[in-house]
Formats: C-alpha cells, sequence, structure tokens
C-alpha cells in the first residue's frame, strides 16, 4: 500500500465555463462518470483548496486537486543495475514490466521511486516503456542536467535500441520519417501514434537477423517521440512482434488496448552523448536479453 498521492493542474482556456463533472469525466476518461461523481462527494476533489461540487463552474487560472487515497499497486519488477555512476550522471539498468516513471496506477513501483531511494538527487532526462528493458539515464547535479538536456535537444546523444519484430523487411538498412502526434484513445482520450498532422520523426533501421516468422532488427532514433520505435515499425509494416497496441500502418489496434501494457520485445542497448562535465565521448551499454541478441 502506498501513501496516496494529490493530483493537481490549474484550469486552462478550455476549462473555461464547463460544470465540474463534466470537465472530469470528459478529461480523465480513465474514470467513468459515476466514480468521478462519488470522488467529488466523498470530498477529495478541490477547487482553489475547497471541496467541490458536481455543479461548480470551473474558471481559466483554478487550482484543481483530486485527493487519491493509498492504493495497492499491481506487481513488477521491482530491481535495477547501475550501470555507471560518477559525480554528473547515473545510468541504470531497467527490467521489462517496471514503469520508469509514476503513472497509469503506479507510483512506488517505479523505477524512479527505486533510484530515489538510494540517489535521491537523481533526476531522469528521458524514460523508457514500461515494457522495453535497458538504459535509463539520470542526472544528478543542475548543471549536469542542464548540459544533458542541451546535448539531448542539439542531437548530439546517440540512442541504439533491439527489437523483434513481424515479418521480414525486404531492405538490410532503412529509415523511417513518418510524423507522430497524437489521436482518439477509447480510455485515455488520446495517444502517440503515426498522425499526419503530428511532429517530425527519424528512425534509422538495420536488419540484424532473419528468423522464422519475425526478424531482430537495430534501430538508432534521432527524435524521441513517444513510442517512436513501436510506431515507426509498424508504420513501415514491420509492428514489434506481440504489440498489443500498434498496428500495420502506424495507427491503434482495435480493443482498447493501452501504451503500459505489455508483450512486445524492445530494449534500450546504447547510449552514446558527451560527459556533461568532461565534454569526452561517453558509452553506456546494457546488454540485451537473450531473444534480443544475434544468435538468440
Amino acid at each position: 500500500m502506498n501513501e496516496g498521492f494529490t493530483y493537481t493542474e490549474i484550469i486552462k482556456a478550455r476549462g473555461e465555463g464547463q460544470f465540474l463533472l463534466d470537465y472530469l469525466a470528459e478529461r480523465y476518461a480513465h474514470s467513468s462518470r459515476p466514480v468521478w461523481a462519488t470522488r467529488i462527494d466523498s470530498g477529495v476533489v478541490l477547487l482553489d483548496g475547497h471541496p467541490a461540487q458536481s455543479e461548480a463552474v470551473l474558471h481559466q487560472g483554478q487550482s484543481l486537486a483530486w485527493l487519491r487515497p493509498p492504493w495497492e499497486e499491481a506487481e513488477v519488477p521491482m530491481a535495477f543495475a547501475v550501470l555507471l555512476c560518477d559525480e554528473d550522471l547515473l545510468a541504470v539498468a531497467k527490467p521489462s514490466g517496471l514503469p520508469t516513471l509514476p503513472g497509469g496506477g503506479y507510483l512506488d513501483h517505479t523505477l524512479l521511486a527505486l533510484v530515489r531511494r538510494r540517489y535521491p538527487e537523481a533526476s531522469p532526462v528521458h524514460r523508457l516503456g514500461r515494457g522495453t528493458s535497458g538504459v535509463v539515464l539520470f542526472t544528478r547535479t543542475p548543471l549536469a542536467g542542464t548540459r544533458v538536456l542541451a546535448a539531448w535537444r542539439d542531437r548530439r546523444v546517440i540512442k541504439i535500441y533491439h527489437a523483434l519484430v513481424q515479418g521480414h523487411p525486404t531492405e538490410v538498412e532503412f529509415t523511417v520519417d513518418t510524423p507522430i502526434g497524437p489521436v482518439p484513445h477509447p480510455i485515455l482520450g488520446s495517444v502517440h501514434a503515426a498522425c499526419a498532422e503530428g511532429r517530425p520523426s527519424t528512425s534509422h533501421v538495420r536488419v540484424l537477423e532473419r528468423r522464422e516468422h519475425c526478424s531482430l532488427v537495430e534501430v538508432r532514433i534521432e527524435t524521441g517521440r513517444p513510442h517512436q520505435i513501436r510506431i515507426h515499425m509498424a508504420a513501415c509494416g514491420h509492428p514489434l512482434r506481440g504489440d498489443p497496441l500498434y498496428a500495420i500502418g502506424g495507427g491503434l489496434c482495435e480493443g482498447g488496448a493501452l501504451p503500459g501494457d505489455e508483450g512486445y520485445r524492445l530494449h534500450a542497448l546504447r547510449l552514446s552523448l558527451p560527459h556533461p562535465r568532461t565534454g569526452l565521448p561517453l558509452q553506456v551499454e546494457c546488454q540485451a536479453p537473450p531473444p534480443l541478441r544475434p544468435g538468440g
């Protein structure tokens, strides 16, 4: 049982004039309208620090909070391995199944919570999907954080992944540049997928091994859009094997799967960047699990 959590937001223009219950049921569709009504009636939904009423009319700039009581989190692998630790950086190996950051019903059962028990100053630079394993980088000082984020923004960070995909790509090496952006989702409201109006995204793919009905590929991503590799491999006709969310073409599968649902095989193998203190090249690698190694 965790200690509960207070979710907060500031009402923006889209919420102006809406009734509170209508706003919550529409914006946070992961919970039903009757569930939100019960929460409001029990006094755990606050407007500007005071218990709210369902028919309260919202105004831009108001503070909205939900005091979520403690809950039992689903079991996940509660472990990580340290790959690199110095004054500025911490790189760890995340197991598949462990969320990187809080969300989706997870708070204490996350990599961030585990890491901060030993390294309370650590701040994650990026995140991996729950089902993705491999290298996650943290910074340990504000200056390191500023410099690493600048390198990330300037595309001086190289990220290499291994993935198991459906079928056999016809080319050994190719690039996918399908734009990625939010699309409607029946439960969450929206998730990222292939989207003509989305943001530019680039992945470079190399086939490492062709197997029966599937292929092992190496993917280098220039951009870091949410679920980029899963979307791009689906967009080029070769979704990750076992991916419940993305269909051929890069859109969503039918059935309402969630981004955190597992089943696919994806591993963050290598991260290369200039060290934030010395500027010298730094490479961190995490060995892939057997199914994601050539010959595995």
